[in-house]
């Protein structure tokens, strides 16, 4: 398997500031220190990041992007997305601690009957991880409709403008991320109702039982 080693490194960090102004206009969410310190999760397994396209199950046409940096710990960007948790911590359209069973609930949140979730996954480099890590941290809400927008930068300044060009179109950025080394491709559908809700209910009860479990 190929892992992406090729970077900006530190220009590319400080070309990306300017980006912080992109989400003007956007509300601002922004939990405590104490909140994602208690949260934060680093995954055991390769530097990498993970690109989520949400589409249309009748016309296949992609709606929403995500992007997950496993890194230093593990992270979701889901720019002008509607993804959150009482028990999840967010600054800024970045999901902080994201585990095996919060990355489960982000799939099944965006799978369901009218919608289904490709994931590409790519190792890559720790320098180019911990690059996307900080570029997404610093970026700043990001405003509706801006999703693809946000990722591509943040891909075009980490792993480099040699595999990215700016688009707005989901599909678009599935098609230059298939191009990287080693990229490999899984499918998520589930046929639940459009409700997101029911994706919420099912998980809070997942950790009212982890919650019995443990105090049992």
């Amino acid at each position: 398997m190929g892992t992406v080693t090729n970077g900006i490194g530190r220009r590319a960090v400080l070309a990306g500031l300017p980006l912080l102004a992109a989400g003007c206009g956007a509300p601002s969410v922004w939990a405590d220190d104490e909140f994602i310190e208690r949260v934060t999760y680093r995954h055991s397994g390769p530097t990498a990041l993970t690109l989520f396209t949400m589409k249309n199950v009748g016309t296949e046409n992609g709606a929403h992007t995500g992007l997950m940096v496993s890194a230093s710990q593990r992270v979701i960007f889901d720019p002008a997305g509607t993804f959150a948790h009482p028990s999840l911590a967010e600054r800024n359209d970045v999901i902080y601690g994201i585990s095996p069973t919060v990355l489960d609930f982000y799939r099944t949140y965006h799978a369901r009957s009218t919608y289904f979730v490709v994931e590409q996954y790519v190792e890559v480099s720790p320098q180019i991880a911990e690059t996307a890590l900080r570029l997404v941290m610093d970026y700043g809400p990001v405003p509706k409709a801006a999703c693809t927008r946000a990722t591509t930068h943040v891909l075009r300044d980490s792993v480099g403008p040699e595999y990215f060009r700016p688009t707005l179109f989901p599909d678009n950025l599935l098609r230059q991320f298939s191009k990287l080394p080693g990229v490999q491709t899984f499918e998520h559908r589930e046929y639940d109702s459009d409700n997101k809700e029911e994706a919420v209910a099912a998980f809070d009860a997942q950790l009212a039982a982890q919650s019995a479990g443990s105090s049992g």
